[in-house]
């Protein structure tokens, strides 16, 4: 049975991979030349290569230790990316970078988000692997203190406000956090280049976002 691992690619060789957010837009042309576009997708799927990272034999035994245990494609795990892993756009993440919400009074749960763009067309992105300790929150403006009066789960990204402080009506919530990508292999065979003396690479270890 196909399960999600919550464990870490090796953040080392995570450091030199390459790869990115992938769109499924349909595109007809009409007889008049005009096009008509549709997004077939409602999120971007996030698609990696971590081979760049694999030049020496201790890195090619992890790889292969973390992909044996994986079963190849059968299990997910976490994947940090380098350019996009936080709230904030440089500095740290602070409680006021993200708005996931306006507080009704009663309702209690809200789900961290991340918003690209944000004068056309913005896009909110579910964060569904936040990095446990790193999310922060206020209310209002004002910093709520984890474990006393909120929660949060690092694997669903849910934040649960616990009884007592539940946001007022009208109140913004706001976060901030570190989060990794859910990802799984996108293939079953590692191909291993050992033609290089103490040292070795695996040309294309393709990796590809999933929904847990």
């Amino acid at each position: 049975m196909a399960t999600f691992h919550e464990v870490l690619f090796p953040l080392d060789i995570a450091l030199r991979s390459a790869g990115g957010p992938e769109r499924r837009t349909e595109i007809v042309t009409l007889g008049s030349g005009r096009e008509e576009r549709n997004a077939r997708w409602a999120h971007s799927r996030r698609r990696y290569d971590a081979g760049y990272g694999t030049k020496t034999v201790a890195a090619l035994s992890a790889v292969i230790a973390f992909f044996e245990e994986r079963r190849g494609r059968l299990h997910g795990f976490r994947w940090r990316d380098r350019l996009d892993h936080s709230s904030a756009a440089s500095a740290a993440p602070g409680p006021l970078d993200q708005p996931i919400g306006t507080g009704d009074g009663t309702t209690a749960r809200f789900p961290l988000v991340k918003t690209y763009g944000g004068l056309h067309a913005p896009y909110r992105r579910p964060i569904e692997k936040p990095v446990a300790g790193s999310v922060r929150i206020a209310v209002g403006g004002l910093v709520q203190a984890e474990g006393t009066q909120f929660a949060c789960d690092p694997t669903t990204g849910l934040v649960t406000f616990l009884a007592g402080h539940v946001p007022a009506s009208g109140a913004a919530v706001t976060a901030g956090f570190l989060f990794d990508v859910p990802v799984r292999f996108d293939t079953d065979y590692l191909e291993i280049d050992l033609t290089a003396f103490e040292a070795g690479a695996i040309p294309k270890i393709p990796l590809i976002e999933i929904r847990p």
